[in-house]
């Protein structure tokens, strides 16, 4: 049987919401073990003089604890 934990993260790009995603699972990926899947629970872009400067992502990420 296997025990999962969920914990939520914040990750920023300057080009897109997919770079975004991978930047934090990639950042996840160096502290948690065994990630199995994750949860986009919000998107938000932000604005410098009407244009997008910044893409950002909350998401869950799960993760499967050690025996």
């Amino acid at each position: 049987m296997s025990v999962a934990k969920v914990s939520e993260i914040s990750a920023t790009s300057p080009k897109s919401f997919e770079d975004a995603i991978q930047q934090g699972l990639t950042r996840a990926a160096s502290t948690l073990r065994n990630i199995r899947g994750a949860w986009i629970k919000e998107q938000h872009v932000r604005c410098d003089g009407g244009r997008v400067v910044e893409y950002q992502v909350n998401m869950m990420v799960t993760f499967v604890l050690d025996d």
